[in-house]
């Protein structure tokens, strides 16, 4: 379990404390806000105060439908980018219990994205 820094934001520290109980987890700061890992799965973001899960085709509609909103961000050319990160319902934000599921998304999305090894070329 990673040990909250006090250099931590509260609601890094707080997403830390849900995260625990699903492995190791390890926050890196990045882009403006914070990453978090499980176990060297790159699986949600803090930004703005916010908490972003990952997600994918096979669940943003969960998300979704839970009333969450996905990580949008603005480009130097003021167009509007979205990343497959959603919000989750803020029942989930009270206990670790409340977040698992939610969690559990997130890890799956992750290594559904997490791209094959590279096959090594075979010598003759």
């Amino acid at each position: 379990m990673a040990r909250p820094s006090r250099t931590f934001p509260e609601r890094v520290t707080h997403a830390t404390e849900l995260f625990a109980p699903l492995g190791h987890i390890r926050v890196k700061a990045m882009f403006g806000g914070w990453g978090f890992y499980c176990d060297d799965l790159f699986f949600a973001i803090v930004a703005h105060d916010t908490l972003y899960l990952k997600a994918d085709a096979g669940n943003a509609d969960q998300f979704r439908a839970a009333g969450g909103t996905p990580f949008t961000y603005a480009m130097r050319d003021g167009s509007t980018q979205t990343m497959n990160y959603w919000t989750v319902p803020e029942e989930a934000m009270e206990t670790p219990g409340g977040m698992r599921p939610w969690a559990q998304f997130a890890l799956a999305a992750a290594v559904q994205a997490r791209k094959p090894a590279k096959a090594r070329s075979k010598r003759r």
